[in-house]
């Protein structure tokens, strides 16, 4: 487990990867970099660098305005209630930082029926 001060984690990420990985923040649908992006790699966490999502298991949600995925690798997020803005969802957190990534509808395509519904800013991309 990736354990930092809050100081430390100010330094090393931006702005926007502070306010959604520390803060739980979610930036505006459609603004964030991986919508669309088909590249053949790997989804890592910006705080961490621990992948979490394989570009095969990306697909392109053109309602929701983030970048979704249908499953993630095995042990690599954990899952937590969230009651906030009056609505119950799961969300989706990074198991080796505790960074906030968004959250996990179970509206999605096969084989999983799941649909991660992720903050590009809690992301980097790795290419294969």
């Amino acid at each position: 487990m990736v354990e930092k001060s809050e100081d430390e984690w100010r330094d090393e990420l931006t702005d926007e990867e502070y306010r959604i990985l520390r803060e739980a923040g979610t930036e505006r649908k459609f603004t964030g970099e991986f919508i669309g992006k088909d590249d053949d790699g790997a989804y890592v966490c910006a705080g961490c660098g621990t992948t979490l999502f394989d570009s095969d298991t990306k697909f392109d949600d053109e309602s929701s305005g983030w970048p979704s995925f249908y499953d993630a690798v095995e042990g690599r997020v954990e899952f937590r209630d969230d009651d906030s803005m009056g609505m119950r969802r799961i969300e989706v957190r990074c198991a080796e930082c505790g960074g906030h990534l968004g959250h996990v509808f179970e509206d999605g395509p096969n084989p999983t029926g799941k649909r991660y519904c992720i903050n590009s800013a809690a992301l980097d991309f790795e290419e294969s």
